[in-house]
């Protein structure tokens, strides 16, 4: 817990510095329909991690959300996952906007943040804001963990409590484990390559593996498994995915896409033209 307050610490510091400033370097998505005076703006923050598959996980950015509700100038937090978990940040960003806040901060708390993160975290909520052209708060992206001052702090704090945790003991001998084979027949696998990446693939990963769990896509119809990819190859097409046994393309692929991926071709068995792109020889583009 002392290594979460150490965090909050920084994300209080970060809080002061995004603050709108000259020359400030944070993101800034602005809409001026739905700007409030600083006297009567009212601050949500959203913490982000990247994935949570089980309840400890859950309650530990519960405790974070509580310690970051006492930071100065808060007036609600809350959680979301880029990746598999609910909420997604999607989700969470979603239900900020039906209550009347001004601003919403988001706080990455991973480490390290891959360069692109920022600008594909950018344009996802770009194309959030225009599918949705209802008004939109003020939305910001803290800087991450890594340019904290505290950082150091932070990790030294670690280390001393670290010295009360038990080594762990050596095994005399390996027992070998067994692994079942699955028996699913259909599987999606979402592009991880570069441009991909660039056009926000990460979150199209988490909005699929929650909809499997979901819809408990793998033990409905023929069961349906899911792995992220290398290049899979149309990176003009980015972000793309591709559904066996039929070796379907799909590109450009939203979350709305992959609600209709999930209903009409995986447990439909009818491939979703609209975002079909099949072989033909020749250069396609996004249509």
């Amino acid at each position: 817990m002392q290594a979460a307050l150490s965090a909050i610490a920084f994300h209080q510091h970060a809080l002061r510095q995004s603050r709108p400033q000259s020359g400030q370097g944070s993101i800034v998505l602005h809409n001026t329909e739905v700007e409030t005076a600083q006297s009567q703006a009212r601050r949500a923050i959203v913490l982000v991690a990247k994935s949570a598959f089980a309840a400890a996980p859950y309650r530990q950015m519960q405790q974070l959300c509580d310690l970051a509700a006492a930071l100065p100038g808060v007036d609600h937090t809350s959680f979301g996952f880029t990746e598999q978990g609910t909420p997604s940040l999607r989700e969470a960003l979603a239900a900020l906007r039906q209550q009347d806040f001004s601003d919403i901060l988001i706080l990455p708390l991973m480490l390290p943040i891959e360069p692109s993160f920022n600008a594909w975290l950018t344009k996802s909520l770009r194309r959030w804001q225009t599918e949705d052209a209802a008004p939109w708060p003020t939305v910001r992206i803290a800087r991450g963990l890594a340019e904290s001052p505290l950082l150091a702090a932070m990790m030294a704090d670690l280390v001393t409590g670290a010295d009360a945790t038990p080594p762990i003991p050596p095994l005399d001998r390996l027992a070998p484990e067994g692994s079942l084979v699955p028996a699913q027949k259909r599987r999606v696998l979402v592009c991880q390559g570069g441009p991909c990446n660039a056009a926000g693939a990460d979150l199209i990963w988490g909005h699929l593996r929650n909809q499997q769990d979901r819809q408990k896509l793998r033990v409905t119809g023929d069961g349906t498994m899911s792995a992220k990819s290398t290049c899979l190859g149309p990176c003009n097409l980015a972000p793309v995915l591709q559904v066996f046994p039929e070796g379907t393309y799909y590109g450009g692929v939203t979350e709305a896409a992959v609600d209709r991926i999930v209903t009409e071709h995986l447990l439909g068995g009818a491939v979703v033209d609209d975002f079909a792109y099949h072989p033909t020889g020749r250069k396609q583009v996004l249509r």
